[in-house]
């Protein structure tokens, strides 16, 4: 595929100056503030959430599920860090634009593991848009964003020291866990760098009855490295790198061609006989990205390129998705916020072998191009008024597994308001268009048992639109929205029979509610959301896989006080109601954790924290899990009361 004089044309024209009358010159530009539709609270309103540095320490997250306690419209499935799946309003990620520094991941090289293999050990905040993703954010984004951000040394360095390093430990009860974790970091003149290694083994956990799930112990080793150079003048350049794996012996049943399959997803098939064998989950990334700290109003720039690479061997097959990406973007000053231009691509690859006879040991290669341009705005236009406006338009190449290629394009556009009925009330409404374009298959199956096929093989496309009302006075917070997602002609990722070109319409409606109280030395905040998710008109099953989840209707329930100087007492809470809506109807369940920290004011440097997760030793599934309500397929349970204790150490 040739992009290149494309690119280049797409290139120059994204960074062409805007028109006259939306910027000013320093001498006419007038300072508004933060612009009210970017504040956290309204983009909360719209689904735009972000998980913020203080919520995640709060949360002590020892796996990607910890970091989301205390959220009803973000929910994970169960199991060992290998089997983890992300699903927003029951939407799972891959139908989201996923990035960890900037970075584009792409899916799972196989359904029974998780999409995107995190260690949240130096995560500092989580972007998640909910159907309503803005321009900018990437391709793809046919439900929304998943957005991680992790730390670097200007975030752990103290005013007036040039080096530090912290220390974790943790032991648990339960599965006899212990995660160990040291991070140095430092600056010298304009050079800065953060070096990190984390260590979480176990042993498989019980659930509250008892019984212990088979393969579902910690087997996790990740590294993170920073480098970046600052200039006199602001021109910054900054180098990351990234692995993360999870080994370890996980259960696995016989599938098609005789062959053993890991399904950690899974506690077991009805009759299969499960066996313990070798497998591995691992996430390699590598980031260049640069950026001015003293940004103007004509050149505030943010460029990246990024290589990912996902591999999973399942026993039976092995599977390998490759995404080499870049962004190039620039902000402009405009009358009362900014407006975003750039151009970005993405070249991926899905790969994959199987280890059967016959057709079960065929091989097989897909290969996915995109290049898009893209404007998003963000600004104040009178004092009760604040909208967010954009589009983007996308070209894709996609090669297939059998030597055919399809080229399409599209457009995206999304448009929001922020609307000040009065001082407390506030209006907000928002609606996206998105063009997904093509999608890889998995890539450990393909031609797996027999050859694809792409008979019908098309784009989709999604829509997506929001309505609430948030009211703020004094300590309470309270809002409520109603939304709306449907995204329309996915190919099977998963084929049935090699069938590539099947589609399926998906969608996702429902409603979501939050109340909050805060006083000086504490809060309390309690979340609800109702979705219902659809496949084909039809409630969603419980291994849609690549499409999503029966979550229905949860509350989640966080608060924490500083009870002293030294203390600090929290907690959250998950309930999720009885869903009639599927076949088999699915439990509800109750689950509370609580947590206290100790930090002595002799030697502040120290932390002390008591974790109780499940305190009531509750024996259930998550509602997000695989296989639930399903007569072929034990499910898997959760852990029960698990006692933990860490100790935090910086220097």
């Amino acid at each position: 595929m040739n992009l290149s004089r494309l690119g280049i044309l797409l290139i120059t024209t994204a960074f062409l100056p805007v028109p006259a009358a939306f910027a000013q010159d320093a001498e006419g530009a007038t300072f508004l503030g933060t612009i009210r539709i970017g504040s956290p609270e309204a983009q909360a309103l719209l689904g735009n959430d972000e998980i913020s540095e203080e919520e995640i320490e709060q949360r002590n997250p020892q796996s990607l599920r910890d970091v989301f306690d205390g959220e009803t419209s973000v929910t994970t499935s169960g199991g060992a860090a290998i089997a983890n799946k992300v699903f927003v309003n029951g939407i799972e990620e891959s139908l989201l634009s996923v990035t960890i520094d900037g970075a584009r991941q792409n899916k799972s090289a196989f359904h029974h593991t998780g999409n995107v293999l995190i260690d949240p050990a130096l995560l500092k905040s989580v972007e998640v848009s909910k159907g309503l993703a803005p321009a900018d954010a990437g391709p793809n984004a046919l439900a929304g964003s998943l957005a991680y951000e992790t730390k670097d040394a200007a975030d752990l360095l103290e005013d007036g020291d040039n080096f530090g390093g912290m220390t974790t430990l943790t032991f648990g009860t339960n599965e006899d866990r212990i995660r160990a974790g040291l991070t140095l970091f430092g600056r010298s003149g304009g050079f800065e760098y953060l070096l990190s290694g984390t260590r979480s083994d176990s042993g498989s956990y019980e659930d509250g009855s008892g019984v212990t799930v088979p393969g579902s112990g910690a087997d996790l080793t990740s590294y993170l490295g920073k480098f970046a150079y600052t200039s006199p003048t602001g021109h910054r350049l900054e180098f990351a790198a990234s692995q993360t794996e999870d080994t370890g012996l996980r259960a696995g049943q016989a599938g098609p061609g005789g062959i053993i399959f890991i399904r950690p997803d899974f506690a077991g098939v009805t009759g299969r006989p499960s066996v313990l064998v070798p497998a591995l989950s691992k996430r390699t990334s590598y980031t260049l990205t640069y950026t001015k700290d003293s940004a103007t109003d004509w050149f505030d720039p943010f460029f990246q390129l990024s290589y990912n690479e996902q591999e999973i061997d399942a026993s039976g097959v092995f599977g390998t998705n490759e995404s080499f990406s870049g962004t190039f973007k620039n902000r402009f000053a405009i009358a009362g916020g900014d407006l975003a231009v750039g151009v970005d691509f993405f070249d991926e690859s899905a790969s994959g072998f199987g280890r059967g006879p016959g057709p079960f040991g065929s091989s097989g290669r897909e290969d996915h191009w995109n290049i898009g341009i893209f404007a998003q705005a963000r600004q104040d236009v009178g004092e009760r008024v604040s909208v967010s406006y954009g589009a983007r338009y996308d070209w894709q190449e996609f090669e297939a597994a059998n030597g055919q290629t399809f080229k399409d394009d599209g457009f995206s556009a999304n448009g929001s308001v922020d609307y000040k009925i009065t001082d407390a009330l506030t209006l907000n409404a928002g609606y996206a268009h998105s063009w997904g374009g093509y999608e890889l298959g998995e890539a450990a199956l393909i031609n797996f048992g027999g050859a694809w096929t792409y008979n019908g093989f098309t784009t989709s496309r999604s829509d997506a639109g929001r309505i609430g009302l948030r009211y703020e006075r004094g300590p309470w917070q309270l809002s409520g929205a109603y939304f709306e997602t449907y995204v329309n002609d996915i190919n099977a990722v998963l084929p049935t029979g090699g069938d590539r070109g099947a589609i399926a319409d998906l969608s996702s409606k429902g409603w979501e509610a939050s109340v909050g109280y805060t006083w000086a030395n504490g809060f309390i905040r309690a979340n609800y959301t109702d979705a219902d998710v659809d496949l084909n008109s039809t409630t969603i099953g419980s291994t849609a896989y690549y499409l999503g989840r029966p979550v229905g209707k949860a509350i989640a329930l966080e608060g924490a006080v500083d009870v002293t100087d030294e203390w600090t007492l929290g907690g959250t809470a998950e309930i999720a109601f009885k869903n009639r809506d599927t076949p088999v109807p699915l439990s509800g369940y109750e689950v509370a954790n609580l947590y206290a920290t100790y930090t002595p004011s002799s030697f502040d440097r120290l932390q002390m924290r008591l974790d109780v997760r499940n305190i009531f030793d509750a024996t259930y599934t998550s509602r997000s899990s695989d296989g639930v309500g399903l007569g072929n397929v034990i499910a898997l349970t959760e852990p029960g009361r698990s006692v933990s204790l860490t100790a935090n150490l910086a220097f």
